[in-house]
Formats: C-alpha cells, sequence, structure tokens
C-alpha cells in the first residue's frame, strides 16, 4: 500500500549564514519570525532580499530560517534564466561548483561565489514511512500526481529520511505548474523499476527497442 504523500510548492528563497546575514542587515540584526513551515523548525522570515544576477534581478525574496551554515539561494529553472546563471539542479546544502550571483541587503551586498541553485524535487518523510513505502534515503524514486486532466509523473524524486522530519513532497513553481491539481494536491510513489534503476537508463532502452 503507498501513502498519500502532500505535494507543497517551494517558491524562491534564501537561507543565509548568520555572518552574511549580519553583512546584509547590520551587526544587531536579527531574524524576525513570520510563520512556521511544514517541516519542523522551519519557518519564514520578515526579512526580504533582492538577488542580481548578469541579465536580471528579483527583488523581495523571502528568507528561510533558521541560520544556515553557508548561504544558498533557491530558484526555478526559470528564474535562472531571468537573472542570467546556468540552472543546476541540487540537493539543499549541496552548491559545490555552482553558480553565484550578487545579494543585496539594507544595510550591505554579497557578491556569493556559488550558492544558486535549482533544488531538486524530493521527498520529506520519517524512517516508518519510508519503512512503508520500501524506500530509503537518497533513493531516487517515481511519483504519479493525483491531478485532471494533466497527471504527470515525475521521475527522480529524491527521498530524504528523518525523525524530524514531516511527510511532503516539495517541487518548485515550475513543477507545479506542470499539473493542474485540486486546493490540496498530492502523489504517490510507483515502483516502476528496481532500486538501481534511473531514467536515462529507461530512455536508451526505449530507443533501443527495449520494452520492460
Amino acid at each position: 500500500m503507498s501513502v498519500k504523500i502532500p505535494i507543497e510548492t517551494s517558491a524562491r528563497h534564501i537561507h543565509v549564514s548568520e555572518e552574511d546575514f549580519h553583512r546584509l542587515f547590520g551587526d544587531e540584526a536579527e531574524l524576525h519570525f513570520k510563520k512556521e513551515l511544514s517541516q519542523p523548525g522551519q519557518y519564514l522570515c520578515e526579512e526580504r532580499l533582492t538577488v542580481v544576477g548578469p541579465r536580471g534581478n528579483f527583488e523581495n525574496i523571502a528568507i528561510l530560517g533558521p541560520f544556515r551554515s553557508k548561504t544558498q539561494i533557491e530558484l526555478s529553472l526559470t528564474d535562472t534564466r531571468h537573472i542570467g546563471v546556468p540552472g543546476i539542479i541540487r540537493q539543499s546544502g549541496d552548491i559545490a561548483g555552482t553558480p553565484g550571483c550578487t545579494v543585496i541587503g539594507p544595510s550591505g551586498q554579497l557578491q556569493l561565489e556559488n550558492g544558486v541553485i535549482v533544488a531538486k524535487r524530493h521527498i520529506h518523510m520519517t524512517p516508518d514511512q519510508a519503512l512503508i513505502e520500501r524506500v530509503r534515503d537518497n533513493q531516487d524514486v517515481f511519483v504519479l500526481t493525483k491531478s485532471y486532466g494533466r497527471t504527470v509523473i515525475y521521475a527522480d524524486v529524491v527521498v530524504r529520511v528523518s525523525r524530524n522530519f514531516r511527510l511532503a513532497m516539495h517541487v518548485d513553481t515550475d513543477e507545479a505548474n506542470a499539473f493542474s491539481s485540486d486546493a490540496e494536491p498530492y502523489g504517490v510513489i510507483v515502483q516502476l523499476f528496481g532500486d538501481d534503476y534511473d531514467t536515462h537508463k529507461w530512455i536508451d532502452e526505449e530507443l533501443s527497442g527495449i520494452h520492460r
């Protein structure tokens, strides 16, 4: 039996390190809580920043708390094209070799050498839920969405397992717009192949006439 997984849309946002935050807002500044997010301990802040790339910018980008060890900016692929940086798909926290940008706050600005990512679509779940679904941490899975007229099977959805998580699948605004859903979108994990299978292999096999 599969578990009903809520699908949440993650709009563009920034995670900041404490050091970078003070450079942008001042030495005495603090993060101001606005509202809780679905994952325990994560929250939306009152503070906003401007992100500038070679071809464009976005103003009023939300900061999510608490502080991170390194500053990271999460955009959609459409967003990265708008500001003129490569769209590099990564898991959160994996920022080595990613593009940078300028970040402007009320008291200063930063020139980041890296940190701009397109977040890989992912599912947060607890170890008990992973056991029910027969999946493991960092495994890529397929997710079938509940939709009306635009049902989508998302491939390459990474499973992230922790006792501190609450069950939810996160997609960016581009991905959310790809399917038409009701007010409470959800999906289910579908086991199309074995654990070690990937979509590139599937495509190559289909092109060569192999059908599984």
